[in-house]
């Protein structure tokens, strides 16, 4: 087996404990790790290396510059939408996905948002963690009130791998489950967006951020959303217009925001999330749907095994080969 550099440009990202020696295939491979990487630091951090793996790190030419040794480019995720794929095609340099790593774990969390938002978990734990109910005197409180998911309509906006993972949870907990996909496939619950906006009670988006999905759950679509529903976007932040789904919660139009993802990751104190830190109807997580530690080892071994198929002239997992 030849040898090769390998750089880990964002290794914090995969977390800590991640073990993530099968990268050196027991000592053949050289493996460089970087915790994070700023976008000024990757091509100096490239230089003489044959594999970059990468998480969250834009890889372009800005970042690249010329990068003469770099062949391959491994993203431990799914989405590449952080990669130029017209100038690694230009540069000579393949681009390898996960796919399939993570499927358990967001659709896992996805249920566990929707749920927590239809129970009002937050506000009941905040009023037993704050010893308000201990000063009580009541037994119960049953405000806010909350309602039965059995029953509701859960649309499903992107019909693949965790979508369906989605839609088995959903049926399992007694709701009627519609959805809309790219490729409509003539059921009587594959929906248009429109019409799917318009009738569900919970929208959770599963679908790849391209030129066509974004800003997809548009400001029209979120207002023709019933004002108890409840939107859960695990996909990609810019899938959404984020400041119409701020405010349509701010101001009572929607029931609920549950949502992993953001267009700028960290978002700051201007991105229309900010204003919704403190809100009882607002589920924010830090982008940690797909990283449960058994997701993460999957992925870590998808990895390894598009390295070893890079070694061998094949091509597997590659996205950059039309």
């Amino acid at each position: 087996m030849r040898s090769l550099k390998i750089v880990v440009l964002d290794a914090g990202t995969l977390g800590d404990d991640l073990d993530l020696s099968p990268l050196s295939a027991g000592g053949v491979h050289e493996v460089v790790t970087y915790k994070f990487t700023s976008p000024n630091e990757v091509a100096a951090r490239v230089a003489g290396a044959d594999v970059a793996v990468i998480n969250k790190i834009r890889m372009n030419a800005d970042t690249l510059g010329d990068s003469p040794t770099l062949r391959l480019i491994c993203i431990a995720a799914t989405g590449y939408d952080n990669i130029d794929l017209d100038y690694c095609r230009e540069k000579g340099i393949g681009v390898a996905n996960v796919v399939g790593y993570s499927s358990g774990s967001v659709s896992q969390l996805t249920v566990a948002l929707a749920l927590s938002l239809v129970c009002r978990l937050g506000e009941y734990t905040a009023f037993v963690s704050s010893g308000a109910y201990s000063a009580s005197g009541a037994a119960n409180r049953l405000t806010p009130v909350y309602h039965e998911i059995d029953g509701m309509t859960w649309g499903i906006v992107g019909y693949g791998n965790i979508g369906r993972r989605v839609a088995d949870a959903a049926r399992a907990l007694g709701c009627r489950v519609v959805y809309a996909r790219a490729n409509p496939d003539g059921s009587p619950d594959c929906l248009s967006l429109d019409e799917l906006c318009r009738v569900s009670d919970i929208i959770s988006i599963h679908t790849p951020l391209s030129d066509s999905t974004r800003g997809m759950i548009s400001r029209e679509r979120i207002a023709s959303m019933k004002p108890s529903a409840i939107v859960v976007n695990v996909a990609r932040g810019a899938i959404t217009d984020e400041a119409a789904l701020a405010e349509a919660l701010l101001e009572g139009r929607l029931g609920g925001i549950g949502c992993d993802v953001y267009s700028r990751e960290p978002f700051d104190e201007s991105h229309p999330f900010a204003a919704l830190a403190e809100h009882p109807l607002a589920a924010l997580t830090p982008h940690m749907a797909w990283g449960s530690y058994e997701a993460r080892v999957r992925c870590l071994g998808e990895i390894v095994l598009n390295i070893e198929s890079y070694l061998s002239g094949g091509t597997r997992s590659r996205v950059d080969i039309k």
